[in-house]
């Protein structure tokens, strides 16, 4: 999973192979219809444990005691019998960065586990999506500031012209993710996680299969199961990926050359982060947006600042309100050629001459070949229907007991993080306590230059939220201009913004665009997962100077009418 996805609105998705290990983009599971939106798991009460449990979806649900534990078990599913001693007393299929946050803490809770993966440990995140795109945009960023030479002379320094070596800079980001998925396997084995090999196939209640093409299968069980297959590049219909010229993020992770002039189709995380290496590395780059306006996932104030940034002084542009139609890869001396069609009328509206095309579309579920038919589980969109605790829901509506799912395959929120998240939350509710995830309290990031983080609602989320349940929000904003480390560093363009609740001091959405925002998010991700108020985290202190005083000047500058929850005053201690 990429640092941060395509947008906060994820385009529609379908299910994809399984099978032999790798990814078709030629496979007809591509050819999709028009995108739709699908929303975030509006999770906003409790973000640890509850008192009592009540009926979710059409399943049975009930709470037996054991001391001063829950444990939650549901109606059975008539699809054969679960055999009565395990194997395991945990099987995940997929170890990627969720299915590998929920082994470690499996193992800490005391269950025997076993991880089954068919490609390589580590999954999109670590392979082809967070990592090696994390290193290439270390790259840009220092290719930007050793280019800027206004940047330069304001700290009195002379630099001659900078260069790079492309291929040095394609194995940068190779032996990173080399090195983090040796490391993720490392701390697997050191730990006891036994690693199985081969793509994983459900076959019945709490049963599994596993095993490479070409060799006899084997069959495991398994108190418990988790599915945390992941994603795919999601490529729409009419376009032809060749790997070369015509390229998903997968490709444009090898670097395998520069083009000088590129279009990316789609403006979300994907799109924007390779526009920022691109063309820190020197190339054109043309967006290609089917909706009115780029970056449609973020808050729009945040959005309009981004292209402002980003965008506008670059070798930028772009076509809005246009879906890419068709798109042939360079062949025979011919450039790629891009068919643009207005997404409103339908009608064809432009062609485009370009060097390569990169398709920053969004990401579909990797579920087809999991052997849902085996429980009576039917996909939606590809995505394994879940219930708020991660339970996978069947065609009749009914939990199937022991089952779940996490991460890109459900849908819910398609960030590394999130996928790590939820397994973590799940073991907890194997392991006897009731515990459910808010997804709203879970940060996203993207890291262009300079970043842009959110957690929580936009604005004009949490102004409709509002109207429906009758409460006032007002906004509060500061200014990285205002702080002294941001300016020490020659960097203060940028913007926090602080949507929240007057009436209680709830924080409702913290949306950040300035240097390092990615590692500023979290002390307001962490208020809202912690139900922290403003009126009592506004007494927190924060080094000076430092970029965390942004947030501390943000939240001092929220007007709340309730009064602070405890005193701020404490006993001196004796130094």
């Amino acid at each position: 999973m990429h640092s941060a996805l395509s947008s906060l609105s994820f385009s529609q998705a379908t299910t994809v192979p399984r099978s032999n290990y790798a990814f078709d983009s030629h496979s007809p599971a591509f050819a999709l219809s028009q995108p739709v939106n699908l929303r975030f798991c509006g999770l906003r009460r409790e973000a640890f444990g509850f008192s009592s449990l009540t009926q979710s979806c059409s399943g049975r649900v009930r709470v037996s005691s054991r001391g001063h534990s829950k444990k939650i078990s549901a109606s059975a599913v008539g699809n054969g019998t679960p055999p009565k001693s395990f194997d395991y007393d945990l099987i995940i299929i997929g170890a990627g960065v969720g299915g590998h946050g929920a082994a470690l803490h499996a193992v800490e809770k005391g269950l025997k586990t076993a991880i089954i993966e068919g490609d390589v440990v580590g999954g999109t995140c670590v392979n082809r999506g967070c990592v090696p795109s994390k290193a290439l945009l270390a790259v840009s960023g220092r290719m930007r500031e050793l280019q800027s030479e206004h940047h330069m002379k304001a700290f009195g320094l002379q630099v001659s012209a900078a260069g790079y070596d492309r291929q040095g800079v394609a194995d940068h980001a190779n032996n990173l993710a080399s090195k983090i998925r040796s490391n993720l396997t490392n701390s697997m084995k050191a730990l006891g996680v036994d690693i199985l090999t081969g793509v994983g196939t459900i076959v019945g209640p709490q049963k599994v299969k596993y095993g490479k093409v070409g060799f006899p299968d084997n069959i495991v069980t398994a108190k418990d199961i988790i599915i945390a297959t992941g994603s795919v590049p999601f490529v729409p219909k009419g376009i032809e990926v060749d790997g070369k010229t015509v390229i998903t993020s997968d490709h444009a992770l090898k670097l395998e050359f520069v083009p000088d002039w590129i279009a990316i189709v789609g403006s979300g995380y994907i799109g924007l982060e390779f526009s920022d290496v691109y063309t820190a590395l020197g190339s054109e780059v043309t967006f290609i947006e089917a909706l009115d306006q780029l970056m449609p996932g973020f808050d729009p104030e945040i959005g309009k600042l981004a292209q402002r940034v980003l965008i506008n002084p670059r070798k930028i542009d772009y076509h809005t309100g246009v879906f890419a139609t068709k798109i042939t890869p360079a062949r025979d001396g011919k450039p790629v050629i891009i068919e643009l069609t207005d997404a409103k009328t339908k009608e064809p509206k432009d062609t485009l001459e370009v060097d390569a095309a990169l398709i920053a579309t969004g990401r579909a579920p990797f579920t087809n070949g999991l052997g849902l038919e085996n429980i009576n589980v039917v996909t939606q969109r590809g995505f394994v229907p879940v219930d708020e605790r991660m339970r996978v829901i069947d065609a009749n509506g009914k939990l199937v007991t022991h089952l779940y799912c996490i991460g890109d395959a459900n849908g819910k929120m398609m960030l590394a993080h999130a996928a790590s998240a939820q397994g973590i939350s799940v073991v907890e509710q194997v392991t006897g306590r009731d515990h459910m995830l808010n997804h709203l309290s879970i940060p996203a990031a993207c890291f262009t230059h300079p970043e842009i983080s959110m957690v929580g609602m936009t604005e004009p989320q949490a102004r409709e939220k509002a109207e429906k349940e009758g409460f006032e929000v007002s906004v509060a904003k500061t200014s990285f201009k205002a702080n002294t480390k941001a300016l020490a560093e020659n960097e203060g363009e940028g913007l926090a913004k602080l949507i929240y609740r007057p009436d209680n001091g709830e924080i409702l959405g913290v949306h950040i665009f300035g240097l390092h925002a990615a590692d500023l998010i979290h002390e307001a991700s962490n208020a809202i997962a912690l139900g922290t108020r403003i009126q009592d985290i506004k007494f927190a202190v924060h080094a000076h100077p430092t970029l965390s005083e942004v947030l501390d000047e943000l939240f001092k500058s929220a007007k709340v009418k309730a009064p602070s929850s405890s005193s701020p005053v404490s006993e001196p201690v004796a130094v």
